[in-house]
């Protein structure tokens, strides 16, 4: 018990007169609280919520160019370009370099090795997106490997992060990705959500602490034949499982930016859903999970047409949102810009203006303003690929 002088007592003690009896009352003595680990300040704070604004202006969205080397060479064999540095090099100047990207593009994401490279002028590619006043940001994850005991993958890339993402702040990058995916017909076991929940909370965690804004990306795969339905079910709990984990390792979410896929039907489902179905959809489903904070929620493309994908975005749009809700494309971009060049540098003015364009239809889809015009075969063709390797 305690020790009380006569004046603690005192000052423990009141004197209540109810009914002409003295009633003493003594406060209870005062527990010692437990000790609480409070969050660090972010050294980079002011400069990660100073990107992230800047990156969610109304109207711009994020070009993802950041295709592995072994993707990129796929598309650029494609149409006949062999896969060589120097050409996955001129095919991501042509990118870069587009006059006025900037006015709807307010982020690139780079492969690594594209981080570090050139314009054929000498001018690096960081200073050229700086230029067009495009934040330069950087894919960090190392890919996707078999978990053991499942049909279902998991993501690598935790063990050397810090390091890395130091050396990619020094470079110039100021944003940063990290894909892992969820795969319904094959699961999903709670086993491969609470571990792509966990790895991305870990991972955004880490990039902020580098002073780069992280983009969480938990891939809902368009493979399948099941219905919109089932897809909205399996991203609530995968949403619910990453927002959980962000918060259990202090995230904060006004510097931080989600890139999930659209809640649609799978690839091979025989019922197919309006713009207005899947933009319903996506929406309740974020409206339940995620916080209001959230500096902004741009929506990869995931195998969707260029028409499919802006006309998706653009109904998303008609009505206000607690966050900005936008793109981060590349096959929805890319896609008739290299089918134009093909490795042909007499072509590249057109590719640019292409691209141009799909940036500023997707900035007006920001907007809820695009209007659908005439539409080229390869913008109303599927992007979809089974089983597609990032």
């Amino acid at each position: 018990g305690l020790s009380e002088s006569p004046r603690t007592m005192a000052a423990l003690t009141q004197s209540l007169t109810f009914t002409g009896q003295r009633v003493v009352s003594r406060a209870a003595p005062t527990q010692k609280r437990a000790s609480v680990t409070t969050k660090a300040a972010l050294k980079h704070a002011d400069e990660l919520l100073e990107t992230a604004t800047k990156m969610t202006m109304p109207g711009k969205g994020i070009l993802a160019m950041d295709e592995s080397n072994a993707t990129c060479g796929s598309r650029l064999e494609g149409v006949g370009v062999e896969n060589i540095e120097e050409n996955r090099r001129r095919y991501r100047e042509l990118l870069i370099t587009a006059p006025n990207l900037g006015e709807h593009i307010g982020g690139a994401i780079l492969f690594e090795e594209t981080l570090y490279q050139s314009c054929a002028d000498g001018t690096s590619f960081v200073d050229a997106l700086n230029a067009q006043g495009i934040y330069p940001g950087i894919k960090v994850d190392k890919g996707l490997r078999p978990l053991s005991n499942t049909s279902e993958s998991w993501c690598q890339g935790l063990d050397d992060l810090a390091d890395r993402a130091a050396a990619y702040y020094e470079q110039g990058a100021r944003f940063c990705k990290w894909r892992s995916v969820v795969s319904i017909p094959d699961g999903p076991t709670r086993t491969a959500v609470t571990d792509c929940a966990y790895g991305l909370a870990r991972y955004a965690a880490i990039c902020q602490n580098a002073g780069l804004v992280p983009i969480v990306e938990p891939e809902i795969l368009l493979d399948g034949t099941h219905g919109i339905d089932e897809t909205m079910e399996v991203a609530s709990w995968v949403w619910a499982e990453t927002f959980k984990y962000l918060a259990d390792n202090n995230v904060s979410y006004e510097r931080m930016l989600l890139k999930p896929s659209m809640v649609g039907p799978g690839a091979d489902c025989p019922v197919r859903n309006t713009p207005e179905e899947v933009a319903d959809y996506t929406l309740r489903m974020l409206n339940s999970r995620v916080p209001p904070s959230t500096a902004g929620i741009m929506f990869l493309s995931g195998g969707l047409s260029e028409l499919d994908s802006t006309l998706y975005l653009n109904a998303m749009n008609q009505s206000p949102n607690p966050w900005h809700v936008s793109f981060s494309y590349a096959r929805a971009l890319q896609n008739t810009v290299l089918k134009t060049w093909a490795g042909d540098d007499a072509k590249l003015v057109e590719a640019q203006g292409i691209l141009v364009r799909r940036a500023k239809e997707n900035g007006m889809a920001q907007l809820g303003k695009f209007v659908a015009g005439d539409v080229s075969d390869s913008e109303s063709e599927s992007t979809y690929q089974k089983n597609y390797v990032y």
